[in-house]
């Protein structure tokens, strides 16, 4: 979210001057009177950023930050002092601002600048449609999701023209569509590749089929899927009308077990539930059996491939490479996105407790703590809006070897996280501004790739200088 930043001393001086009863006025006379001591009086900044310079950190929607602020970030929340009308006013005057001004958001960049690194940008793959996920088959292939539904090829750095024929059908409405893909750890052998997507039953009579979260797996041979196997698959009275909140990362363990992720599907209370697939991390085996030790087998009202619960809208999922746990991001509501070690048999307590609201700025739980909840390792609040994340492997970049690297979408980010004894000490941001950020994994070469959203992107990340660690 794109927040009006202001100052600890004039939050004070503008919550103390903000009168009961603000009478009717056009957008720009609100703003001077509201914004401008802040953002300056040609809306290019003073104490807090501009506004019209083509760069929002917290995201576009001004009139959720105008109505309910972000106390952290020292900006009031003016919900309460003008009226709905008011404020579309001024988020409208801010917009039409930026349009006269010739306002664009800065290229991405070439070159990015950190704590241990310089680190040289490329723009890799291009002209793709809202890309959802990379996977590097081997060091020559990649595949790529769009979730418009097709998968990419990409070989030796050049995207194929052509999607793979033949891969399932999907529903591409609101958040769904085609999202992770995920190749076995025995590709070389089986040749499997997996996908997780938005499945609808169509069915039925009803005009909006319901959907839900389904993994599958096939071969690609001469640029068409075959072999397809649908190996979970929902029971088919727990799909919902609902088109968010699917989850769908994949991440096998070392052992060769297959987690997949669920998100509540607009479902809070469901998340709760051992009855329904929505809210929760399942693991299977590769070919759709059930582990043995899953912890909820002898449970009769419980789905058996549930390995925890308690979720909202985990897409992050990915394996500790020293530890073999699971990680995963989640995304909160407004506030409350979180970072977990996934442990079996575990509730992770949404929406009984979180460190999030509603949008509407109500509370989802008096609670942020409850007995027998798992507490994350780490929260946002604001959200970040987090979702791929991926410890990083390589000797490109020695000295970040096993931190975590986390993407965001409204804050269009790659952050750097270093962990020890599962607790995080220190955040970096590496990336920012560059889109939307989908996913963020390490390739065999050793290199950073980030898929953004929009544009339709991938970068590749590598230092100016090669590192060896020491």
């Amino acid at each position: 979210m794109r927040l009006l930043v202001l100052t600890i001393i004039l939050t004070t001086f503008v919550q103390a001057t903000i009168p009961a009863e603000v009478p009717d006025a056009k957008g720009e006379e609100l703003y001077r009177e509201f914004c401008s001591k802040c953002h300056g009086s040609n809306l290019e900044g003073g104490n807090a950023p501009s506004l019209v310079d083509g760069i929002w950190m917290y995201g576009l929607d001004k009139i959720r930050n105008i109505t309910f602020g972000i106390a952290q970030q020292g900006m009031p929340a003016f919900g309460d002092a003008l009226s709905k009308d008011q404020i579309e006013a001024i988020s409208r005057f801010i917009d039409e601002s930026a349009h006269s001004l010739g306002a664009a958001r800065p290229p991405i960049p070439d070159t990015l600048y950190t704590y241990d690194y310089d680190i040289l940008v490329q723009k890799w793959v291009e002209g793709l449609e809202i890309p959802w996920a990379i996977a590097f088959v081997d060091s020559t292939t990649t595949l790529i999701t769009e979730r418009t539904g097709r998968l990419r090829i990409v070989q030796y750095g050049v995207l194929s023209p052509k999607a793979v024929e033949n891969t399932p059908a999907v529903i591409a409405q609101s958040q769904g569509g085609l999202m992770d893909v995920a190749i076995d750890p025995d590709h070389g052998q089986n040749g499997w590749v997996y996908l997780a997507y938005s499945h609808a039953l169509v069915d039925t009579s009803q005009t909006r089929p319901p959907a839900m979260t389904r993994i599958a797996r096939g071969r690609i041979r001469e640029g068409k899927w075959h072999d397809h196997e649908v190996i979970y698959d929902a029971p088919h009275d727990t799909y919902q009308s609902t088109r968010h909140h699917y989850g769908s990362r994949i991440v096998f363990d070392s052992s060769g077990n297959l987690y997949f992720s669920v998100g509540d599907r607009g479902r809070s209370g469901e998340a709760q539930d051992l009855s329904k697939p929505n809210g929760k991390i399942h693991r299977i085996l590769p070919d759709g059996n059930i582990p043995t030790d899953n912890p909820f087998t002898a449970d009769v009202e419980a789905l058996t491939t549930i390995f925890s619960y308690g979720h909202r809208n985990p897409q992050g999922l990915a394996v500790h490479p020293v530890t073999g746990e699971v990680w995963s991001a989640e995304h909160g509501p407004m506030g409350g996105d979180e970072i977990n070690i996934v442990r079996r048999g575990d509730n992770y307590g949404w929406p009984k407790i979180t460190y999030g609201r509603n949008y509407n700025g109500t509370l989802v739980s008096q609670h942020e703590s409850l007995p027998g909840m798992v507490q994350p390792v780490l929260f946002w609040r604001p959200s970040i809006a987090v979702c791929a994340v991926e410890f990083y492997q390589g000797r490109s970049f020695g000295k970040w070897e096993n931190r975590l690297l986390v993407s965001a979408l409204a804050y269009e980010e790659v952050r750097l996280l270093a962990i020890e004894n599962n607790r995080v000490i220190h955040q970096e941001v590496i990336l920012k501004n560059a889109g939307r950020v989908r996913d963020v994994t390490n390739g065999p070469d050793g290199a950073i790739y980030v898929v953004l959203n929009s544009p339709g992107t991938v970068l590749r990340l590598t230092p100016i200088v090669e590192d060896d660690g020491f």
